[in-house]
């Protein structure tokens, strides 16, 4: 399974950008290729990199309160909404993206950040209701009950009780999200028409699209691509495994 990884980045590393003769090992590495994906790439990660944020947050602020109003008040036909939200995960993305495509040339909200933002969210937010609400769950009303017999009414106590205690479940759903969208091509591909918003996905699209032989500048930037994910992960390991699972078991 990590074998696809490590070519990844011997290609990357490959002199003359050949990938038909890379060596096992890079014994005279070459940085040319990361040169030309910085150059060539750079303005593509800022631009992912805010569309990623933005759908973790966009997502994180409409989940939350959701998940909260699930989990915590006795809401008619709840668990029928659980299931839409659900069954809203498997429709396919080229239906929702084809979908879009209509309704933002109508709004004028193709080739913009907006658009991209409000597009890869559709990911995010399912998920992260799914997510949060499981841990929300397991949240003892007792505690928020407390809280508004001392005068918290629910927006107080959701703002100054439940989001601090659930903050693992928070940080696994917006963690989810930033990589759904930072790893988005579908959305990109069909709402961005123009050379102006490009995310680094459409942008090593593009590379592969005409045909370059220059295989170290591809493979540079898809592992240039790789970084903030795996640091995300790396540094974010033991939240997502007490997020993941804190609802999991009562």
């Amino acid at each position: 399974m990590l074998f696809p990884i490590y070519w990844m980045l011997n290609a990357s590393l490959a002199p003359g950008g050949n990938s038909l003769n890379i060596q096992l090992l890079p014994l005279q590495p070459d940085l040319s290729g990361y040169v030309r994906a910085f150059a060539d790439q750079g303005q593509n990660l800022v631009t992912s990199m805010i569309v990623a944020i933005g759908a973790a947050v966009l997502s994180l602020v409409i989940a939350t309160p959701c998940a909260y109003a699930l989990a915590q008040f006795p809401i008619r036909g709840s668990n029928t909404l659980l299931f839409v939200v659900l069954i809203a995960q498997m429709i396919p993305g080229i239906v929702i993206a084809n979908a879009l495509y209509t309704a933002y040339n109508s709004l004028g909200l193709l080739n913009t950040l907006t658009g991209l933002v409000l597009a890869d969210a559709t990911a995010g937010i399912p998920f992260s209701i799914l997510i949060i609400r499981a841990f929300m769950e397991s949240f003892p009303k007792e505690i928020v009950e407390a809280a508004q017999i001392d005068g918290c009414g629910h927006v107080r106590a959701f703002w100054s009780i439940v989001l601090p205690v659930s903050v693992n479940s928070l940080i696994t759903a917006g963690i989810f999200s930033f990589l759904f969208a930072w790893s988005d091509f579908l959305m990109a591909l069909t709402l961005t028409t123009g050379q102006t918003i490009r995310p680094v996905t459409l942008g090593l699209y593009n590379y592969i699209g005409t045909n370059d032989t220059d295989w170290s500048s591809v493979m540079a930037t898809a592992v240039i691509a790789s970084v903030p994910a795996v640091v995300l992960m790396i540094a974010a390991q033991k939240y997502i495994a007490a997020g993941a699972t804190g609802g999991a078991v009562k």
